[in-house]
C-alpha cells in the first residue's frame, strides 16, 4: 500500500463515519428510515424536512461534532452529501 492509497482509505472511512452520524441525527429528527437516507437525498424534497428541522439538525450536528456551523454554509445545504462534505472538511 502506498501512502496515497492509505490516505484514500482513511478519507473514505472518515466520510463513512460522518455519513453514519448524520443519518442517525436525521432519523432522530425526521420520520424516515436510515436505509432511505442517501448522500444524494435532498433534505426538503426527498426527506420532508422543513426549515425548523434543518435548524434543529444543525444544532445537533454542532453538539455531536463540537463545532459551530458557519451561517454562510446554511444556504448551501441541499442534500445529505452537502452536510457530509462540509463536516469532512472541518472535522
Amino acid at each position: 500500500l502506498t501512502q496515497e492509497s492509505l490516505y484514500k482509505i482513511n478519507t473514505q472511512e472518515v466520510i463513512h463515519m460522518v455519513f453514519e452520524k448524520v443519518v442517525n441525527l436525521i432519523v432522530g429528527q425526521l420520520p424516515v428510515k436510515a436505509e432511505d437516507v442517501k448522500m444524494e437525498s435532498r433534505l426538503f424534497e426527498d426527506l420532508g424536512a422543513d426549515s425548523a428541522n434543518v435548524m434543529m439538525l444543525i444544532m445537533d450536528l454542532e453538539a455531536e461534532f463540537n463545532l459551530t456551523v458557519e451561517d454562510e454554509m446554511l444556504t448551501g445545504i441541499r442534500t445529505v452529501g452537502d452536510i457530509v462534505t462540509y463536516l469532512e472538511k472541518i472535522v
